[in-house]
């Protein structure tokens, strides 16, 4: 047969390519439960349809050429839900898939390809860090720093990370960039590994304690979800996705609406007691208005007094960022004014409207707050949100207090604003202003206590901020969901399809 040899010899090249770093490492990660980088590929992506690019590739040092196959890197282009996406899913087994000359070119590769095609990118990590031999001395230093587009984001399409594992070096750097990460509980993710940062510090340290799942998702607030296994990351990574578009001239998917999404919010009474004082959790009123089963709560475990939830209406993608008084009585702290930030920046990159539910009584004031730079993040959540350019609609459920009503978009920082009967705009709690405007406290004169707290709440009703036009409707709670849709019915960007002005695009991922 013509081409034998030639043929022959691509045969017994891709079989060692498959082979990954060899029978053994591959038989204890499974024994371990874990997938293997292309395992993980195949479960991630629609059947047969992952194009590999750089399958013979291999490590530029002549003394690994021939024991790094793929160089540790699995990269290319494949569809998940019949949309094309760039992905690299490290290979762990294949010299801890350190990061090397020709694997970073492979990343450079389908990194511009999902920019100039417009492809989610997904970066499915694991890996040791970089490869010193490949680093060390002049000649190292000569090929980093090479690309000056490699630590360059613009939104231009969705970033996405999965850490499954050791992940430190370029799994951190792409994590730190991403839209949205995900980590199996297990793995870490930190600059340097616990061995080289135990002789840093000069003191022995846990991996968990580095960079486990319960400091990122919980502390740091740099991984947005963990969860208990591979599968179940990358089903997030699908999940994620969906609500956004392949790129950010396009808006997103829509998808049907589940019969009985109407009925839940009629039961929204129940759910919100009609006293301030009393604590409610608030993703059960965005449950009562999303469309059913489509809500998809971000960095749940950080800055918990507000939640950020992307989810449908009317089977559109839309993210609502709504004030919890579970905790902390829905005060906003530093991580929450982070969190905020961040998700806003994220809807508006990508064309998806925001919804604010605000039940707020102000900022958490205190020493430790002005320690974290408390002033500065309200400013950055305010920079940020005056330059969203996607459809704002802002619903007063309960408390608007002080600077806090201007951070939840009410007043001229909505395109929208709605109140329920229950809203109350007061500058802050009217025992607390009482307090700070007499100098009475309850117990010192209970009857003038009582009256002054009276004037003090005479022009916090909904009625009278509807009746200055700061507000342009009164709903009933069990309308709220249908006075949603039709005011995003109306502030759909029409004139440019969908498609915002994306002036965040460049905003810091994190900071």
């Amino acid at each position: 047969m013509p081409f034998e040899d030639l043929l022959k010899q691509l045969r017994e090249r891709t079989e060692r390519v498959l082979a990954m770093g060899g029978a053994d490492k591959l038989a204890r990660r499974k024994a371990e439960g874990h997938l293997n980088a292309r395992e993980r590929i195949d479960y991630l992506i629609d059947k047969a349809s992952f194009i590999e690019s750089g399958r013979f590739a291999v490590g530029i040092r002549p003394e690994v050429s021939d024991k790094t196959p793929a160089d540790g890197k699995v990269a290319g282009f494949a569809r998940i839900a019949g949309r094309e996406v760039a992905l690299v899913s490290n290979d762990f087994t294949v010299l801890g898939a350190s990061s090397s000359v020709t694997n970073m070119k492979k990343i450079r590769h389908v990194k511009q390809a999902a920019a100039q095609r417009g492809l989610p990118l997904i970066f499915l990590g694991e890996s040791s860090g970089a490869r010193m031999p490949d680093r060390m001395g002049a000649a190292g230093r000569a090929i980093i720093a090479q690309d000056p587009t490699e630590y360059q984001r613009l939104r231009e399409t969705p970033w996405v990370s999965a850490l499954l594992g050791a992940c430190y070096g370029s799994s951190t750097w792409y994590s730190a960039m991403s839209d949205f990460v995900v980590m199996r509980k297990g793995a870490i993710m930190a600059i340097a590994s616990p061995g080289v940062t135990s002789i840093a510090i000069n003191k022995p340290i846990e991996p968990e304690e580095l960079g486990g799942w319960k400091l990122l998702t919980g502390i740091s607030g740099l991984a947005d979800l963990a969860v208990d296994s591979d599968e179940q990351a990358l089903d997030a990574i699908k999940r994620f996705l969906s609500y956004l578009p392949s790129h950010n001239s396009e808006p997103p998917p829509e998808a049907a609406v589940a019969p009985g999404s109407g009925e839940p919010c009629r039961g929204m009474l129940e759910i919100v007691p009609e006293s301030r004082h009393q604590v409610y959790d608030v993703r059960k009123v965005i449950k009562a208005i999303a469309d059913l089963g489509t809500c998809f709560e971000l960095k749940e475990r950080y800055g918990k007094s507000v939640a950020t939830v992307l989810a449908r209406l009317d089977g559109k993608s839309v993210g609502f960022i709504a004030n919890n008084p579970l905790f902390k009585g829905g005060a906003l702290d530093a991580d929450a004014c982070q969190k905020v930030t961040s998700f806003m920046v994220l809807c508006d990159s990508f064309n998806v409207p925001l919804v604010f539910l605000v039940d707020v009584p102000g900022f958490l004031i205190g020493v430790e707050g002005e320690m974290r730079g408390m002033p500065g993040k309200v400013i950055n959540w305010m920079n940020a949100m005056s330059q969203v350019t996607v459809p704002k609609i802002t619903v007063i459920l309960r408390k608007s207090y002080g600077q806090a009503y201007i951070n939840m978009a009410c007043g001229k920082g909505a395109d929208e604003v709605a109140l329920w009967p229950t809203a109350d705009l007061g500058f802050m709690d009217p025992a607390a202003s009482v307090n700070v405007l007499h100098g009475l406290r309850q117990e010192d004169d209970p009857e003038r206590f009582r009256q002054l707290v009276a004037e003090v709440q005479r022009d916090t009703s909904a009625w009278a901020l509807a009746g200055l036009y700061e507000a342009q409707n009164v709903i009933d709670p069990r309308d709220t969901r249908d006075y949603l849709i039709r005011a995003l019915q109306v502030h759909r960007l029409r004139l440019k399809n969908g498609v915002g002005g994306h002036r965040l695009a460049n905003w810091p991922t994190s900071y």
